[in-house]
C-alpha cells in the first residue's frame, strides 16, 4: 500500500516501520549508556514500567 508521501519519497511503509524501530532501539541504547531508565512493557502483567541500568523496575501507577 502506497500513499502520496511514499510515492514522493520512494520509501515503503515497511521501510519506514523498520527505520522507526531502529531509531527507538538506538535511543534506548543511548539512554542505557547514560544511566537513564528505559521505558518498557511487561506483557504478562500488562503494565508499563521503567527499567534502570541496575536492573530495577519501576511500574507505572
Amino acid at each position: 500500500m502506497t500513499n502520496e508521501l511514499d510515492s514522493m519519497c520512494g520509501v515503503s511503509d515497511e521501510e519506514l516501520t523498520e527505520r522507526l524501530k531502529a531509531a527507538i532501539r538506538i535511543e534506548d541504547e543511548e539512554r542505557w549508556i547514560k544511566g537513564e531508565p528505559v521505558a518498557k512493557y511487561d506483557i504478562e502483567n500488562r503494565r508499563a514500567y521503567l527499567e534502570f541500568p541496575d536492573g530495577r523496575r519501576q511500574y507505572a501507577n
